[in-house]
């Protein structure tokens, strides 16, 4: 046997077992980031949010079945460690009264019935709306809006009913609406 090889801290079916992680895992690197960023707002706990997701999936590489979704078990891997790390520190999520998301959004249609092209919305003002949205519809709205996920996809990596990903997704597309025609994001309540 190699000397190099016995002076491992971990045993070599270790080393052989994680020998195609980097060409599995790496290529998403970008997308994970792009995420974190827009998950955490700030460009540092993204760093660190991307780094814990690499460390996780390393140690358990080995569990990975090779012919999986090797992106969407990336990032079921970085929304637990973001649920570890943000969402556990505050006890209760905040919540939104679905009659005040109704009735901003009828009120933005209303105002507003034809979308010219000239009114699109900017980049900065699309990453301005998202990251303003209440954390259960801003994850679901950039998996499946942002990421391309699909409801599938998105309900197993935060670990939720297809319905619940549906109608996150419906409302988050509807605070979205509200926010980019110059809305007021609805006030947080307990309804």
């Amino acid at each position: 046997m190699n000397v190099a090889l016995r002076a491992l801290p971990w045993p070599i079916e270790v080393c052989v077992a994680a020998s195609g992680f980097e060409e599995t895992c790496l290529p998403f690197t970008r997308a994970l980031y792009g995420t974190a960023v827009r998950l955490t707002q700030r460009p540092e706990d993204a760093s660190d949010l991307v780094q814990e997701t690499f460390l996780r999936a390393y140690r358990g590489f080995a569990r990975f079945r090779e012919g999986s979704n090797a992106k969407a078990w990336l990032f079921t891997i970085l929304h637990s460690v973001f649920v570890n790390r943000y969402r556990k520190a505050r006890r209760e999520p905040d919540r939104i009264s679905i009659d005040d998301v109704d009735e901003r959004f009828l009120a933005a249609r209303d105002g507003h019935p034809g979308l010219a092209a000239s009114s699109a919305p900017t980049a900065a003002e699309l990453e301005s709306a998202l990251a303003s949205l209440p954390e259960p519809y801003r994850l679901v709205a950039l998996l499946v809006d942002v990421e391309g996920f699909s409801y599938e996809e998105a309900a197993d990596c935060l670990v939720v009913p297809v319905g619940t990903v549906r109608s996150r997704l419906f409302r988050a597309r509807k605070l979205l609406f509200v926010l980019l025609r110059g809305g007021a994001p609805p006030a947080t309540g307990n309804g």
